[in-house]
C-alpha cells in the first residue's frame, strides 16, 4: 500500500515493507557514520564482549552521582530509568553517592546485575527486577498494577510502601529524569 503522510521513511524489499512513523526527523547513516556513534558509547550489559571496566574506570574518577552515571552513554549504554533505580535498590546504594565512592566490588556486582536482568528482560520482553522471595505471590501482595508492566521494587513507586522495609518510596528529577529511591534500604 502506499505510506500514509506520516511515514518518515519506507524500507521495502521483494516480499515486504517497514513504516517509520512518527518522529520528525530521521536520518540514513553509512556504516562509518553508525560505527562513530558506536565508538562514543560505553560498554553494554547485552553484548558478550562488553569491558565494565571501561565504565569503572570512568565512574571511579567522577564526582557525579552515581546514579546520574548509570544514565550517561558514554560510560555505560543501554541502562536505561528503570535498571538505573532497580540496580541502585537491588545493592542498597544511595542514588546520590559519588562514583568515585563505589567500590570496585560494587561494580562487579552492579554490572553482574545488569547483565542478568538485561538478559532477562529481553528474553521475556519485560522488565522484572524483583527477587523470586519478593514476587507477589512469594510475599502474598497484589501484582503491579502498571501500563510499563514488570514487577519492580522503586521505579514508578513513589509515595507507595517499600516491599522490604515498608517505608515511603521517593522520587525526585535527577539527569533530566525521574529518580526513584527508598532512603531507608539505599543508605550504603
Amino acid at each position: 500500500p502506499p505510506p500514509t503522510d506520516t511515514v518518515r521513511l519506507r524500507l521495502t524489499n521483494t516480499t515486504a515493507y517497514a513504516d517509520l512513523r512518527g518522529p520528525t526527523t530521521c536520518t540514513l547513516l553509512t556504516t562509518p557514520e553508525k560505527q562513530a556513534i558506536h565508538d562514543r558509547l560505553g560498554p553494554d550489559p547485552l553484548r558478550d564482549d562488553a569491558d565494565p571496566h571501561q565504565a569503572y574506570r570512568r565512574i571511579s574518577r567522577s564526582r557525579t552521582t552515581i546514579a546520574a552515571l548509570l544514565m550517561d552513554q558514554k560510560i555505560i549504554a543501554g541502562v536505561g530509568n528503570v535498571y538505573r533505580a532497580e540496580v541502585l535498590f537491588r545493592h542498597r546504594i544511595d542514588p546520590y553517592r559519588a562514583g568515585k565512592d563505589i567500590t570496585p566490588a560494587e561494580w562487579d556486582a552492579i554490572w553482574t546485575d545488569l547483565v542478568d536482568l538485561m538478559h532477562e528482560g529481553v528474553r521475556n520482553n519485560r522488565i522484572d527486577t524483583v527477587r523470586p522471595e519478593h514476587t507477589p505471590e512469594a510475599m502474598g501482595r497484589p501484582p503491579r498494577v502498571d501500563d510499563h508492566g514488570g514487577e519492580v521494587y522503586v521505579y514508578r513507586r513513589a509515595t507507595l510502601p517499600c516491599h522490604i522495609c515498608d517505608g515511603e518510596i521517593r522520587t525526585a528529577d535527577l539527569a533530566a529524569r525521574n529518580l526513584f529511591w527508598c532512603p531507608n534500604c539505599q543508605t550504603e
